[in-house]
C-alpha cells in the first residue's frame, strides 16, 4: 500500500513503486518513484506551470480550481520529484466518476489540449505507465490530450477523437496582424462594425456575464446543443479574476457578440464565442477578436489560442485560418479504448430533438446535469 507524506507544508504527496494497486507490477519503473500530489494545495505545481515552456492555462490552478467547484473534479499529479524536491516534471489528470460515461482519469476536463509536462522522452514514458497502470488499478481508464505526445504502438494507447487545434502568431505591428486577416471575411466586417458604431464593452461582472450567457443560449440552441451551467463561468470569474474577460459588442442597447479570453504567460486563450444570427452581417464577432488580438499585443503576447476544431466543421476552421491562425492536427488518446463509452457533447442526435422545442430554463437544466458527466 502507498503511505501518505505531508512533510514540508506542501500538501499530500504519495510515492508508488514496485506493485501498484491491486497488486499490479510496475517493471518500467526501475529504481523510480511515482510520487502524487495535489496540484491546488502543492505551491510547487504553480511555480512549475509558470516556468515550463509547453504548460498552458489548461495546467493552470485557476482552471483546476473552476473544475472542482463546479464539477467536483478532485486533480492529482504524478511526477517523479520526491516532496523535497523542485518539480521538474508532472502529468496532471482530474478524477471524473459518472454512472453514465464511467470513472476515468482525464488531462484534463474541458481543456483543448493539455501537454504531458517533462523534458525528458524516456521520464514521460515512465510516468504515462505508470498512470496507465494506476489508473487500472483504480477501475478507471485513462484520456489524455497531448499536442504533441504520441503514446500508440508503445503504451496501448488508442485514439478517441481527432480535432484541428489552432493558433495566432503575434509577431508583427498591429498593422501587419491587420493586413494578414482575409479581406472579405475580416477587413470589411471589421469596418463595417466601426462604421455601424457597435459598442464594446469588456470586464467580468455580472452584468457582462448575464449578457454572455444570454447569447450563448442562443448560440448553443442554434448549434443543438445545452449550454455550459452558469455556474462553470461564476466559478472561472473567481479563479482567474482579470485574467479572464467577457467582451461584448452591442448595437445600441442590443448585445449582438460576445467572447470570452483567458490570459495565461504570454499567451492568451479565445475560448468561448456566442452571438445573435440576425445580426452577423454587422461584424460584431470580427471586431471583438480584433480588439483581444490588439490588446494581447500590447501587452506583449505572443499567440492568441483559438482553441480546437471538429475536423468536419469545415466553417469554423475556415473561419479561423481566414483570422491568420495556423491549424495543427490534436488527437485524444485512451486506455483502454473506451470510445463506445464515451460521451460526446457534439453528438447531435442526444440533443437535436431537446435543443428545439426546450425551454431555456430546461436547455439550462440538461446542461448542468450533463456536462458533469463529460469531463
Amino acid at each position: 500500500m502507498a503511505t501518505t507524506n505531508t512533510g514540508g507544508g506542501r500538501g499530500a504527496v504519495s510515492p508508488c513503486c514496485g506493485h501498484g494497486p491491486a497488486g499490479l507490477m510496475e517493471p518500467d519503473l526501475p529504481g523510480k518513484q511515482v510520487y502524487e500530489l495535489d496540484p491546488l494545495s502543492d505551491m510547487r505545481w504553480e511555480t512549475f506551470v509558470n516556468s515550463h515552456p509547453k504548460s498552458s492555462v489548461f495546467h493552470s490552478r485557476p482552471w483546476l480550481k473552476a473544475l472542482k467547484t463546479t464539477y467536483g473534479y478532485t486533480p492529482v499529479v504524478f511526477t517523479t520529484c520526491s516532496n523535497e524536491n523542485a518539480l521538474i516534471n508532472g502529468l496532471v489528470f482530474c478524477r471524473v466518476d459518472s454512472w453514465l460515461t464511467g470513472s476515468r482519469l482525464v488531462s484534463v476536463p474541458f481543456a483543448d489540449h493539455c501537454e504531458l509536462l517533462s523534458n525528458s522522452s524516456a521520464e514521460l514514458d515512465r510516468l504515462v505507465v505508470h498512470t496507465r497502470q494506476r489508473g487500472v488499478g483504480m477501475g478507471k481508464s485513462i484520456e489524455i490530450r497531448p499536442l504533441s505526445y504520441q503514446p500508440a504502438g508503445k503504451e496501448g494507447f488508442s485514439t478517441s477523437a481527432s480535432y484541428r487545434t489552432h493558433c495566432l502568431a503575434l509577431d508583427g505591428s498591429k498593422h501587419e496582424l491587420f493586413k494578414r486577416l482575409h479581406k472579405t471575411s475580416f477587413q470589411q466586417k471589421i469596418r463595417k462594425a466601426e462604421r455601424e458604431e457597435l459598442k464594446c464593452e469588456e470586464g467580468n461582472s455580472e452584468r457582462m456575464l448575464a449578457k454572455f450567457y444570454m447569447l450563448l443560449l442562443r448560440t448553443r440552441r442554434r448549434h443543438c446543443l445545452p449550454p455550459q451551467p452558469l455556474s462553470w463561468f461564476r466559478a472561472l470569474i473567481t479563479a482567474f479574476g482579470d485574467d479572464l474577460k467577457i467582451r461584448v459588442a452591442s448595437k445600441g442597447d442590443v448585445p449582438i457578440a460576445s467572447i470570452i479570453t483567458l490570459s495565461h504567460k504570454r499567451s492568451m486563450v479565445y475560448k468561448y464565442g456566442c452571438s445573435d444570427a440576425r445580426f452577423h452581417c454587422l461584424g460584431g464577432m470580427a471586431l471583438l477578436l480584433w480588439k483581444a488580438v490588439q490588446e494581447a499585443a500590447d501587452y506583449g503576447m505572443d499567440e492568441l489560442d483559438m482553441g480546437r476544431s471538429d475536423c468536419d466543421n469545415l466553417g469554423l476552421i475556415s473561419f479561423k485560418e481566414r483570422f491568420g491562425a495556423v491549424g495543427r492536427p490534436l488527437t485524444y488518446w485512451t486506455y483502454p479504448d473506451n470510445k463506445n463509452g464515451v460521451l460526446h457533447i457534439g453528438d447531435k442526435s442526444l440533443t437535436r430533438s431537446l435543443a428545439r422545442v426546450t425551454p431555456d430554463f430546461a436547455l439550462r437544466m440538461v446542461g448542468t446535469l450533463l456536462y458533469r458527466h463529460i469531463g
